[in-house]
């Protein structure tokens, strides 16, 4: 295997596990504004797969690419869908004084 893919994996699992460390101490009232900030960045992951399809370099680039579109396209969608959810849980029933 060569350097840069043995550093690049190196780099991905140093990132998974601080990132899980991270995320684990987050208190569960942070939930919420947790989870836009990460739409956010999912929200870059598929900007970057877009254009990963589009320079179309190798067939393997490409099927990952659009893989990786779908896949963190998915991720937007549900984590609006859930925040959407936790949001409602915080609203009232009753009416509201006039």
């Amino acid at each position: 295997m060569s350097s840069a893919l043995l550093n690049g994996l190196f780099v991905f699992m140093l990132a998974g596990f601080i990132g899980f460390e991270i995320i684990k101490r987050v208190s569960p009232l942070l939930h919420t504004p947790l989870m836009s900030l990460t739409n956010a960045l999912d929200a870059i992951a598929v900007v970057g797969a877009i254009v990963l399809v589009g320079e179309h370099k190798s067939n393997l680039s490409f099927i990952l690419g659009v893989l990786a579109v779908i896949a963190a396209t998915s991720n937007v969608v549900g984590g609006f869908l859930i925040t959407d959810r936790m949001l409602k849980m915080f609203k009232t029933s009753r009416p509201t004084k006039p």
